[in-house]
């Protein structure tokens, strides 16, 4: 197992599109929960919409900021917020900035491979 993982933000600043780093996986000796780190252009957000996770999701924002819908809510999360979402809670979240968004993502417990990663909320 690699102990200490390095993101390159440096490399991250290059890429214009949508992209997400998984940092820790299944794949890669998780057993408890999965870390990965995701940017998001302007006008980008949840490919699902409204959804649900079995697990929960923890979002750290890096930079920029991120709009969300959690439980019917709006809010915006800053740079240097922490964002906690429950299982089975309804959310979605959206760049509606005009800077690019950079947030590390926690999915735990770590999400089943034979189940739908999201579902509609």
């Amino acid at each position: 197992m690699e102990h200490l993982r390095r993101v390159d933000f440096a490399e991250l600043e290059t890429i214009r599109e949508a992209v997400e780093l998984p940092l820790l996986d299944a794949s890669s000796g998780a057993t408890t929960c999965t870390v990965s780190c995701i940017k998001r252009p302007p006008g980008e957000g949840s490919p699902a919409g409204t959804h649900i996770h079995l697990f929960d999701q923890i979002f750290y924002i890096l930079s920029g900021r991120l709009n969300l819908e959690i439980a019917g809510c709006e809010y915006i999360a800053e740079m240097g917020t922490l964002v906690v979402i429950p299982a089975r809670v309804p959310h979605r979240n959206w760049n509606a900035g005009t800077e690019p968004t950079i947030r590390l993502t926690f999915n735990a417990p770590l999400p089943a491979s034979d189940e739908p990663f999201s579902r509609p909320g």
